[in-house]
């Protein structure tokens, strides 16, 4: 199975993402409503998450699982993006047009991810 450099491209970035939840984990913490829960154990967690279902996408026999997984995951993190939307003034660092990009940039990471199944 050769693996174009756009399917590695993506396994990276979720590894990546994963990883900086393990080193930023404070950063995550602070854009996490309320009402979740643990929220150090939540940003790690999803961090463990990110990071298994990228090196998953290097194993042909797992991934498609890992793709699902993938658009599970950014479809759970909807809710995130949400609140910091509604709740811009409590993230005066972020461009208020970023905020709104992230939403239907969700929609193709989920895009991207259905193209290999």
């Amino acid at each position: 199975m050769t693996l174009s450099w756009h399917y590695i491209a993506m396994a990276l970035l979720y590894i990546a993402a994963g990883l900086a939840h393990w080193i930023y984990p404070k950063i995550y913490r602070g854009i996490m409503p309320g009402w979740v829960p643990w929220k150090k154990a939540t940003v790690l967690l999803s961090g463990v998450l990110e990071v298994l279902l990228g090196i998953l996408l290097f194993f042909p026999a797992w991934a498609p699982y890992a793709l699902y997984g993938i658009m599970a995951m950014l479809l759970a993190f909807l809710p995130v993006h949400g609140y910091m939307l509604r709740h811009a003034d409590r993230f005066p660092k972020i461009p208020y047009a970023l905020l709104w990009v992230r939403i239907p940039l969700q929609g193709v990471l989920m895009a991207w991810a259905w193209a290999y199944l």
